[in-house]
C-alpha cells in the first residue's frame, strides 16, 4: 500500500515538473510576443516606451521609501529655549513644532525634559 502511494507521488511529481516546464515555455513565448503585439519593432523599443510611460518615477515599495524621509532635527539649547518661550506663551505643541521646525514628539520630549508638562496620575 505504501509503495503504491510512493509510485503515485513520483508520477504526480513528474507531471508537475512537466507542467512547470510547459508553463515556463508558454510564458517565455508570450513575453517575447508582447513588443510586436503593441506595435514595437524590438524588445528594447518596448522597454524604452514602458519606462517613458512611468515618467521616470519608481514604483512599488522602493518608491515609497525614496525621498520621503526627513533629516533628524538637531535639538540645541536655542531650540529648547524657543520651545520653552512658546510654551509659556500658550502655544500648542503643534504650533510650536511648526514654528521651530521640529516634530511634535520632539516638542513633547523637550517640554517633558524642561518640566513644562503635568505629571500623569
Amino acid at each position: 500500500m505504501v509503495t503504491q502511494k510512493i509510485k503515485e507521488l513520483k508520477a504526480t511529481q513528474a507531471k508537475i515538473a512537466e507542467l512547470e516546464k510547459s508553463i515556463a515555455a508558454q510564458l517565455a513565448k508570450e513575453l517575447a510576443s508582447l513588443p510586436e503585439k503593441y506595435g514595437f519593432s524590438s524588445v528594447q523599443a518596448f522597454v524604452k516606451a514602458v519606462k517613458a510611460s512611468s515618467g521616470g518615477r519608481r514604483r512599488g515599495p522602493a518608491a515609497k521609501k525614496a525621498g520621503k524621509r526627513r533629516k533628524r532635527a538637531v535639538i540645541t539649547a536655542e531650540t529648547k529655549a524657543q520651545v520653552k518661550s512658546l510654551s509659556q506663551a500658550g502655544k500648542t505643541g503643534a504650533e510650536i513644532a511648526k514654528a521651530v521646525g521640529i516634530s511634535l514628539p520632539s516638542v513633547q520630549n523637550i517640554k517633558k525634559e524642561l518640566g513644562l508638562v503635568k505629571a500623569r496620575k
